[in-house]
C-alpha cells in the first residue's frame, strides 16, 4: 500500500511521502490552532510544516514543483503561515495592542524586502550568463569578475524566506511569556538579516561584477577561433544523461593531429564532460553558431543523430562524418539519417555489411573502417577466471523509445538472469551495471531495475554473513581498509583538481578560469585509474555489486569480469575485444537461428532465452577451457566487428582524418578557383 502511494505521489521514499503528508495536514492544523486559538498547537503545527517543507526541498522532491503549479508555491506557504500568525494574535486578544500592529508592520516590511532581493538575484544570474560556455579557451580580452559566493546565490528564496523564523519564534514566545520585547527582538532580527542579505548582494550588481555584453563575448570567441584555427571538431548535442556519448571520444580527439575542438550545443553537457585539454566551445544559440567563422575546420565528427546537427551540416567548407557512440546491430546503427554525412565511419567490416543489408541509402564508398580507438584499455582474457570464483557482468541496455521486447533483456529476462546467477550451483560474483538511460522512459523498466538492485543487495548482505566467505573477509580487512583510505584521498584530490582549489564558482567564472593544463589532465587521468583500482580492492572478490553512475567506467568492469551477459548494443561489440565468453538474450524470442542471422555480434555468444536456463553453458565456458566451444568463433568475430589489431585503431582513425581533410581542402580550393577567388591556406 505504501509503495503504491509512493509511486502515485512520484516521491522517492517513504520518508519523502511522510514529509509531503505532514505539509498537507500541517497547514490546516495551523489554521485550526489560530481559530481555536491554541498557542502550543499552533507552535507544534508550524514547526512541523517548516521541517517537512525543508526536507522536501532538500530531497528535490517532485511535489515541490507541483505545489507551485497549483498556487501553493514556496512564497505562498510562508505568507500563509505569517497571515495565520496575525490571525492567532487577533484571536488571542492582541488585536488592539501595540504588539499586533508592530508584527503586521514588520511582516509587511519583510515581505517588501523580498522583491528587491529576488530582483537582484535574477539580475546577477541573467547578467552573468555568457552566450557561450568554454573550457580551455582563453577569454582574457573579456573582463569577467568573480562570481558571488554560493552562499548568497544557492537557493536564495528559501534562505530569505526562512528569516521569518526569528519573527515567528519571537512573537510566539512573547505571547506565552507576556514579554513583548522578545517579539520585537525577533521581528527586528528578521528585518536586519533581510537588509543584510540585500547589502551583501549589492556589490555584485555593479557592472564590473557582471559579464560584458553579448557582442563583446562573441567577438572574443571569434578572435580566439581566428587565432587557433581549429582543423577537426567533434560536434555534439544531447541531454545531460547522454554525456557519455561525447566523453568516449575525448581521449581520441586529444590524440589526433591538427588542432581539435569539442563543440557542444547544450550547457548542461559541459559540467558532465570528463577532463580534457582539448578546447571546448558550447554554443546553445543556433544564430550564434551560424555567425561563427569555422572556415578553418576541415573535418567535423558527429557522435549522435540529432536535430541540431543541421546547424553545422549546412557548412560546405568541411567534411561531415558520423562516428556514433558505439557499434551494434541496433537499428540506430543503420539510421537512414546517416545519408546526410559525407562519410560514415565504422569499426570493422561488419558495419559496412550492416548498411548494405539495411539498404538505407548510405553508399559503400562513403563507409570507412577505422576500428575503435577507445577499446585500447580493454585487457585480453587470460583464459581463466581472475579470482577464485568467476565474476559475471550483467550489463543490459535501456528500454529504447518503443516497447519492442527485443530492446532490452531487463523487462522479460532480467530478474531470471540475476536470480539464476545468484543461485548458481557454482558460486560466482555478480556485477550489475545498467545503461544510464534505464527507466527514463518506461516505468516498468525502472521498477524491474529497482527489484534487481534489491535482489543483488540482499544477496550481498547474505554473503557478507556466510561462513564460507568469513575467512577471506578477515584476511582482506587490512587491505580493504587501506583501499578505502586511498579512495578518500583520491576523491579529495580529484575534487581539488576539478575545482582548481575553489568550490563556489558559476558558469561564467569557470569559462574564464578553465584553461588547458596538460599536467592537471594527466594527474586526473592517473588518479581516476588509481580510483578504479582502489574501488575494486575495497570490496572482496566474492561480493556482489550494483554499479551505477559514471565514476566506475564500463571498460573497468570488462577488465574485472570473466564473462558478460548483455543485449543487442555496442556493449557487446566492445566486450568482444576482450575475447572473454559472453551471452546475449533473445528477448524477442526470435529463435537462435534467426537471432544470429539478424545480429552479427551474437554469432559467438551463448544465446539466452527469457528464462535464462542456458546460463550454465556460459559459466562452464569460463571455468573449463574444454567447454569453451566458441573461443575460435569469438576471435574471428572480433576481427570482423572491430577490424585488425594492426595498425592500431588510433593510427587508422588518424589516417582517415588526414585523408578526408585533404579531400575537404581540395574541394575548397576547387570552389575558390571556379569563383575566381584567391586561394587561402
Amino acid at each position: 500500500m505504501i509503495s503504491k502511494a509512493i509511486r502515485l505521489a512520484r516521491v522517492g521514499s517513504g520518508s519523502e511521502l511522510a514529509a509531503a503528508l505532514l505539509v498537507a495536514v500541517g497547514f490546516p492544523c495551523i489554521m485550526l490552532a489560530a481559530i481555536i486559538p491554541n498557542l502550543w498547537f499552533f507552535a507544534a503545527a508550524t514547526a512541523t510544516t517548516y521541517l517537512a517543507d525543508r526536507y522536501l526541498h532538500h530531497c528535490g522532491s517532485y511535489l515541490i514543483n507541483r505545489l507551485a503549479a497549483v498556487r501553493a508555491g514556496l512564497s505562498i506557504r510562508f505568507l500563509v503561515r505569517q497571515l495565520l500568525l496575525i490571525l492567532l494574535l487577533s484571536r488571542m486578544g492582541y488585536g488592539e495592542q501595540t504588539l499586533f500592529y508592530v508584527t503586521v508592520a514588520c511582516l509587511l516590511a519583510f515581505y517588501g524586502l523580498q522583491a528587491p532581493q529576488s530582483a537582484m538575484v535574477t539580475l546577477i544570474r541573467l547578467r552573468r550568463k555568457l552566450p557561450v560556455v568554454t573550457r580551455n579557451i582563453d577569454l582574457g580580452s573579456v573582463r569577467i569578475g568573480d562570481a558571488p559566493p554560493q552562499g548568497l546565490m544557492n537557493r536564495p528564496a528559501e534562505k530569505m524566506l526562512h528569516l521569518d523564523v526569528f519573527s515567528m519564534v519571537g512573537v510566539l514566545v512573547a505571547v506565552e511569556t507576556g514579554e513583548s520585547a522578545i517579539a520585537y527582538a525577533g521581528l527586528g532580527l528578521t528585518l536586519v538579516l533581510a537588509v543584510g542579505y540585500l547589502a551583501a548582494l549589492l556589490p555584485y550588481v555593479r557592472p564590473s561584477r557582471l559579464v560584458p555584453p553579448e557582442t563583446k563575448v562573441l567577438k572574443a570567441v571569434g578572435d580566439w577561433l581566428a587565432e587557433y584555427r581549429p582543423t577537426v571538431m567533434l560536434y555534439f548535442s544531447g541531454s545531460k544523461d547522454s554525456a557519455y556519448q561525447v566523453n568516449m571520444w575525448l581521449e581520441t580527439m586529444a590524440q589526433l593531429g591538427g588542432r581539435p575542438l569539442i563543440f557542444l550545443r547544450e550547457r548542461n553537457i559541459v559540467p558532465q564532460l570528463a577532463t580534457t585539454s582539448v578546447p571546448v566551445l558550447c554554443v546553445p544559440g543556433g544564430v550564434h553558431l551560424m555567425n561563427l567563422d569555422l572556415s578553418s575546420v576541415r573535418v567535423a565528427f558527429y557522435a549522435a543523430n540529432v536535430g541540431k546537427n543541421i546547424h553545422l551540416l549546412r557548412v560546405p567548407t568541411m567534411k561531415h562524418v558520423f562516428i556514433g557512440h558505439g557499434d551494434s546491430d541496433k537499428l540506430a546503427s543503420v539510421n537512414p539519417y546517416s545519408k546526410v554525412y559525407d562519410e560514415v565511419w565504422t569499426a570493422g567490416r561488419a558495419g559496412r555489411d550492416r548498411y548494405a543489408l539495411a539498404d538505407v541509402g548510405v553508399r559503400d564508398e562513403d563507409i570507412v573502417e577505422v576500428g575503435r580507438p577507445q577499446l585500447a584499455t580493454i585487457q585480453p582474457w587470460s583464459g581463466a577466471p581472475k579470482n577464485p570464483i568467476p565474476t559475471v557482468l550483467y550489463a543490459p541496455t535501456w528500454e529504447g523509445w518503443d516497447d519492442n521486447p527485443g530492446n532490452t533483456s531487463l523487462l522479460l529476462a532480467g530478474e531470471n538472469i540475476v536470480k539464476r546467477l545468484l543461485d548458481s550451483e557454482k558460486p560466482i560474483r555478480l556485477l550489475y551495471k545498467p545503461h544510464p538511460f534505464t527507466g527514463t522512459r518506461s516505468a516498468k523498466a525502472k521498477a524491474v531495475h529497482l527489484r534487481i538492485t534489491a535482489m543483488i543487495e540482499q544477496a550481498a548482505a547474505q554473503r557478507a554473513t556466510d561462513p564460507r566467505w568469513a575467512k577471506e573477509s578477515a584476511a582482506l580487512q587490512g587491505e580493504q581498509a587501506e583501499a578505502r583510505a586511498e579512495l578518500a584521498r583520491i576523491e579529495a584530490r580529484l575534487a581539488e583538481l576539478s575545482s582548481g582549489g575553489r568550490t563556489a564558482r558559476d558558469e561564467a567564472e569557470l569559462s574564464r578560469d578553465s584553461l588547458a593544463d596538460p599536467a592537471r589532465e594527466a594527474e586526473t587521468a592517473r588518479l581516476k585509474d588509481e580510483w578504479n583500482a582502489a574501488s575494486w580492492r575495497a570490496q572482496g572478490w566474492w561480493e556482489h555489486r550494483v554499479i551505477t553512475g559514471s565514476e566506475m567506467r564500463l571498460y573497468d568492469c570488462f577488465n574485472e569480469s570473466d564473462a558478460m551477459v548483455s543485449d543487442i548494443s555496442s556493449v557487446v561489440s566492445d566486450f568482444i575485444a576482450s575475447g572473454k565468453p559472453y551471452a546475449v538474450t533473445d528477448s524477442a524470442a526470435l529463435g537462435e537461428e534467426e537471432f544470429c542471422r539478424q545480429n552479427t555480434a551474437v554469432r559467438a555468444a551463448v544465446i539466452l532465452s527469457n528464462s535464462a536456463t542456458e546460463l550454465d553453458a556460459l559459466l562452464d565456458a569460463v571455468t573449463d577451457p574444454a567447454a569453451d566451444t566458441l573461443a575460435q568463433a569469438r576471435r574471428e568475430l572480433k576481427q570482423y566487428l572491430l577490424g585488425p589489431d594492426e595498425p592500431t585503431s588510433l593510427m587508422q582513425f588518424d589516417a582517415a582524418v588526414k585523408a578526408l581533410a585533404a579531400k575537404s581542402e581540395a574541394r575548397n580550393v576547387g570552389v575558390a578557383k571556379s569563383l575566381g577567388e584567391p586561394v587561402g591556406g
